[in-house]
């Protein structure tokens, strides 16, 4: 059983250039970097475990940028049974990963269909998910120094 407690990381460059993976289930359907949380983990440890998953990046903990957001959303009807019974909601942790250039990806079979590197606000219009959405409407001003 999945835990309701996953992380969304944005794999961005300087640019604003977002990288987005096509779900395999849902053809068209377009999102971040998505995964639960497995065992102790700490959620650092499950972002890297995703990235890597689903693209093929190494990376670690140190580069990776804990935006310390949280989003709670209702977990789609159909996706509930590899949660315990009763479970509804997902709490989802935001992370970013900066790359110095938009480079290949090897997204993983059976999850995800393909890849695009896309400019933030085409990014934001394309994903699927309102939190993903969000999230990349964000990144200009988390980039933006204090």
């Amino acid at each position: 059983m999945k835990k309701p407690v996953s992380v969304l990381v944005l794999i961005h460059t300087p640019g604003l250039e977002v990288l987005l993976l096509e779900r395999a289930a849902h053809p068209g359907f377009w999102q971040s970097v998505t995964g639960s949380q497995e065992g102790d983990e700490r959620l650092a440890q499950t972002a890297v475990r995703e990235v890597a998953e689903e693209t093929g990046i190494s990376t670690d903990t140190k580069v990776l940028v804990d935006w310390g957001l949280t989003n709670r959303y209702e977990i789609f009807p159909e996706w509930r049974h590899r949660y315990p019974p009763g479970v509804t909601e997902n709490v989802e942790h935001v992370f970013s990963l900066l790359m110095p250039v938009p480079g290949p990806v090897t997204v993983a079979p059976g999850e995800h269909l393909g890849y695009a590197w896309l400019p933030w606000r085409e990014a934001a219009r394309t994903v699927f998910s309102w939190s993903n959405r969000d999230a990349i409407l964000m990144l200009p001003h988390r980039l933006r120094p204090a």
